[in-house]
């Protein structure tokens, strides 16, 4: 697999036939020096939930007469809904995006739920793990704040703004809509790697345990060094590395995991991350299987995962659509990325959702958590022009 990401990377199987293009469906998925900029939807993918995913994609690519090798899209937070994956009509050079003014914000934004009816559901987590015969060790819960804009608003706005963070992978992904709706998008910037599998050889890069970063040198230091001494994030990032290894093991004849987690910044945030290779048995293995098989881990889930996903269901009021889903490829030769779909927005005309989670533990603060979400939100809201959020935020009867 070239990893230039570029044209011709997928080469058609056949001359492609001219098809309606619908620019609608702009994928971008850019990091560092590895982008997929990809325009229209030549073919859908057959929708299903996680579990069938690697199946579908190898009856789609046997059936596939021209067009590029690709599939591209995202798969939900529920692994038993349906994902949006769709073969584009043609895979273009990287998207050159000049920064652009931010969009005029109309109106207040609205959080759902709001800070304190966040907290509260926190408590209430944190009660039933402290239970003697609790069995949920870990839940990840997240709130949204609803923004509307002056305008329509395309994704390349929001994109030209994000993509300023190196540190993170920006991606815009067309989303299902009602047929006469507006065209939407999952648009955001994510520092955390799912899953990238070349041959044989995979990677992951999974994030839990997070700090606000600071302007001041010394104090942004002192949070960084008190967030890698912390025992309550470690033992949240634990619980996710434990679960990507575990998961990746039947696979592997080899698996490798830093043994202590290490610093990551984003502009925005601190967090631990533990990068880990694996060597799998059979080169064939497609990263549809991986990507069924770690989707979703304790990072936006919780673990055990059966428990948390039904804590989840009780606790949120605005469901999680892709919001913490994952988003990214697959070829025919079985290879991909997927990254975790945090930091990120639905945007759909004049609309923006915005997403933010925190992960729960026994020893969780609600306050701290209900912090930590809103610091969260600071990459997308700084991207709108906003500096002050609670400033905007419509006071709740």
């Amino acid at each position: 697999m070239n990893d230039s990401l570029m044209q011709g990377a997928w080469p058609d199987a056949a001359p492609t036939p001219a098809h309606h293009t619908d620019e609608a469906a702009l994928f971008l998925l850019q990091h560092a020096d590895q982008q997929i900029h990809a325009r229209g939807c030549r073919a859908s993918l057959p929708t299903g939930a996680l579990a069938s995913l690697a199946e579908r994609v190898q009856a789609f690519f046997a059936q596939q007469r021209g067009g590029p090798g690709l599939l591209v899209g995202a798969v939900p937070f529920e692994p038993r809904a349906d994902d949006a994956l769709y073969q584009p009509e043609r895979v273009l050079p990287g998207l050159h995006m000049a920064p652009l003014h931010a969009p005029g914000l109309r109106g207040a934004l609205t959080a759902e739920p709001t800070a304190q009816a966040y907290a509260a559901a926190v408590a209430t987590a944190v009660e039933a793990m402290r239970a003697p015969s609790a069995t949920l060790r870990k839940v990840v819960l997240a709130r949204s704040l609803v923004a509307h804009t002056e305008q329509p608003l395309a994704p390349d706005t929001l994109l030209a703004r994000l993509g300023a963070d190196p540190s993170v992978a920006t991606y815009a992904v067309p989303l299902p809509v009602e047929p006469g709706q507006a065209p939407a998008w999952l648009v955001g910037a994510t520092p955390e790697l799912l899953l990238r599998k070349r041959g044989a050889q995979v990677l992951s890069h999974p994030l839990a345990g997070s700090a606000r970063r600071r302007s001041d040198p010394a104090e942004d230091q002192r949070v960084a060094q008190a967030l890698l001494a912390s025992r309550k994030d470690h033992d949240e990032h634990r619980h996710v590395v434990e679960a990507i290894v575990d998961g990746l093991a039947p696979w592997c004849r080899r698996v490798e995991a830093q043994a202590q987690p290490v610093l990551h910044a984003t502009a925005t945030m601190w967090h631990l991350g533990t990068r880990i290779h694996a060597t799998l048995k059979d080169a064939s293995t497609p990263a549809a299987t991986l990507l069924a098989e770690l989707h979703p881990t304790p990072a936006v889930c919780g673990t055990p995962r059966q428990a948390a996903l039904q804590r989840i269901r009780e606790l949120e009021p605005v469901p999680r659509g892709f919001y913490a889903g994952a988003v990214g490829w697959l070829d025919a030769q079985g290879d991909g990325d997927w990254y975790v779909a945090i930091r990120c927005a639905r945007l759909q005309g004049t609309q923006l959702r915005l997403f933010a989670g925190a992960g729960i533990v026994a020893d969780s603060q609600p306050q701290a958590e209900a912090a930590e979400t809103g610091a969260k939100f600071t990459a997308l809201l700084n991207a709108l022009g906003v500096h002050d959020p609670a400033a905007l935020i419509e006071p709740q009867p």
